[in-house]
């Protein structure tokens, strides 16, 4: 995901499809040319005690007529216990010169979805500026303002912005803050006025420089990891930011806490099975509620009323989850990172890219994250891999394991008839982070959406037919076991003689993660490239009345990130096929080079999963 301007970051959501251990990559385009973001102006007046007011003068001209719908509705998005959000003044001015104002029927106040059915975060609010009359070539004015009367942070500032990925004409950044408190900055891609001091204030601006931004390309790490942004804070080290977010961040064991810790871990023998136990208890019975760190504040509530409620948002997760491991003598801290696509940190502190939460539990080196259903304790989402994170009871840096165990296998079988239809088996078995997150994702479809999911699997390599899905409970053994029969009414084109695609696997798997390097011809541009191991089996069984006349080549590709084989063979009239992938980079981020290096065993991959077994009727 791309960070929007003031970081009021969603949290990422992994898409469910079946039988899938490794992700795919989404296109993603560049800057968009449907409105030009022609003036920025934000302006921060900052207070002793950490308190401002922010001055936000915008205009936007529509360029295209799909910018009509998404800009004529603009949200602003304030904490109505932290802050109040004021229109100043908000007009349409039209092509012709007519400023059509936007009355105050047209400003409506909405709450955040996301705490809409949550009492204890309400404060989260839109104030949704509705434009009237907006057309191609029209500029959206707007001037508003945001007074933060309870800062984040007592007596500390922070912030952090990137230009939106739109053709942009004046976006500049002012702080006015009290001379004594100091501002530290990295800025790239912004220009530094020398800073004025006056009556006991100090002003510092910053210019957007404005160049030509290269397309984010798919799969891409954050744009803040190699393009421009604005990073400022008073706080002198990381250190310093961690001690203000852990001050406020400390939990009560209460006696109900501390009898259900007992209750949960009584028969346990080790602290890891402790720590696993609660962490899942947390997970299963406590209700996620999307409202980020920074927007919805950086304090959680205690960890009672979070058990009581039986929801909260991450920071209330762990302030529950760390009570409850105190409560039977496990020490653990809060580690703010980033769920998303950033895999850097600015050089000074801020909340920026921290807008989540894990627990870390340093005696095990073990990183948990309870706000994820489809994740069990002992791993992570993709989206908080190999990341940098603030430990905030030690105020150190640390960075979350960049790999963990990925292991998929599958058996697919065909029984063709004389006709070409086939009958199908498909079992699949997925062990490691991805067996509990298909487990929760499948057992969540109901019939209905299950039938569906088959009808696209057989559309998706151009077949007819119906089937089902049985799902095995998962065992001790932490292996999720799925199987997928049905019949399909043209496998085969015969008479032939005709090709039939030599396939290991009906969805996911090797063809995903393949297919998932090659959306790409080149790349200039750091991405994601997750771990895992990948085994596929095929049977294909013609009748007598259909000779194979031809099999695919054996492949073996190698790379110091990738193994990559297949393999056929014929018994009689049936076709044995088994394909291995073994991804093993080091990090969870690809680099331009490694794409470079890759792409031989990239082509020589999508070679082998298009190769066709010939066959014809005798």
């Amino acid at each position: 995901m791309f960070p929007t301007p003031r970081f009021a970051c969603v949290r990422a959501a992994l898409v469910c499809a079946l039988l899938l251990f490794m992700p795919s990559w989404a296109h993603a385009d560049g800057t968009d040319p449907s409105v030009t973001l022609e003036k920025d102006l934000q302006h921060f007046t900052v207070q002793a005690d950490g308190s401002f007011v922010l001055a936000v003068e915008s205009v936007v001209l529509i360029n295209q007529p799909s910018a009509v719908q998404a800009r004529a509705q603009q949200p602003l998005s304030y904490n109505r216990a932290m802050e109040t959000l004021d229109v100043v003044e908000a007009y349409t001015l039209k092509a012709d010169g007519r400023k059509v104002p936007v009355s105050p029927e047209q400003i409506r106040e909405q709450q955040e979805a996301a705490s809409s059915e949550a009492p204890m975060f309400r404060d989260a609010l839109n104030k949704v500026v509705i434009f009237p009359e907006v057309a191609v070539g029209d500029r959206l004015v707007l001037r508003y303002q945001r007074t933060r009367s309870t800062p984040l942070f007592p007596n500390q500032f922070e912030d952090l912005s990137a230009a939106a990925m739109h053709p942009i004409g004046e976006f500049s950044i002012t702080y006015d803050l009290p001379e004594g408190l100091p501002l530290h900055a990295e800025a790239r891609g912004f220009k530094a006025v020398a800073p004025h001091t006056a009556n006991g204030r100090t002003v510092y601006r910053w210019d957007y420089q404005v160049i030509e931004r290269a397309r984010i390309e798919s799969g891409a790490v954050s744009y803040l990891d190699h393009g421009q942004y604005l990073a400022v804070s008073t706080f002198a080290g990381f250190k310093q930011f961690a001690e203000a977010y852990q001050v406020r961040a400390q939990v009560e064991v209460t006696p109900a806490i501390r009898e259900m810790a007992r209750q949960l871990t009584a028969t346990l023998p080790t602290a890891r099975d402790k720590v696993l136990v609660l962490s899942d208890w947390v997970r299963a019975h406590i209700r996620y509620v999307a409202v980020y760190v920074g927007a919805g504040g950086v304090v959680p509530h205690p960890a009672q009323t979070v058990l009581d409620n039986r929801y909260g948002d991450c920071k209330d997760h762990v302030a529950l989850l760390e009570a409850l491991l105190k409560a039977v003598g496990i020490d653990s801290t809060p580690a703010l990172v980033n769920l998303g696509n950033a895999y850097t940190l600015p050089s000074v502190p801020t909340l920026g890219v921290f807008n989540h939460v894990l627990t870390y539990v340093p005696s095990l080196d073990l990183y948990l994250d309870s706000t994820d259903a489809g994740i069990a304790a002992g791993y992570l989402p993709l989206g908080v891999l190999d990341k940098p994170v603030l430990l905030t009871a030690s105020g150190t840096l640390a960075r979350t394991p960049a790999t963990q165990m990925s292991e998929a296998e599958g058996e697919l079988s065909f029984k063709v008839d004389k006709v070409g239809a086939a009958d199908f088996q498909h079992d699949a078995r997925v062990r490691g982070w991805a067996s509990e997150f298909t487990r929760y994702h499948v057992a969540a479809l109901n019939a209905g959406q299950r039938e569906a999911l088959i009808q696209q699997v057989l559309a998706a390599y151009g077949q007819r037919g119906s089937g089902a899905l049985s799902v095995e409970p998962l065992q001790g053994d932490g292996v999720f076991r799925t199987r997928f029969t049905g019949h399909s009414e043209n496998l085969v084109n015969l008479p032939g003689p005709v090709g039939v695609m030599a396939l290991s696997a009906l969805g996911g798997g090797i063809a995903q993660t393949v297919y998932g390097f090659t959306l790409e011809k080149q790349r200039r541009q750091g991405f994601q490239c997750f771990s895992g191991t990948t085994v596929e089996r095929a049977r294909f069984e013609f009748p007598p009345e259909v000779n194979v006349l031809a099999l695919p080549k054996p492949v073996a590709l190698q790379d110091p990130s990738l193994d990559y084989s297949a393999h056929y063979r014929r018994e009689g009239n049936t076709v044995l096929i088994e394909r291995r992938m073994r991804v093993h980079h080091p990090r969870a981020v690809c680099s331009p080079e490694d794409f470079k290096r890759l792409q031989p065993a990239i082509d020589g991959m999508v070679r082998d999963l298009q190769s066709q077994i010939i066959v014809q009727s005798s």
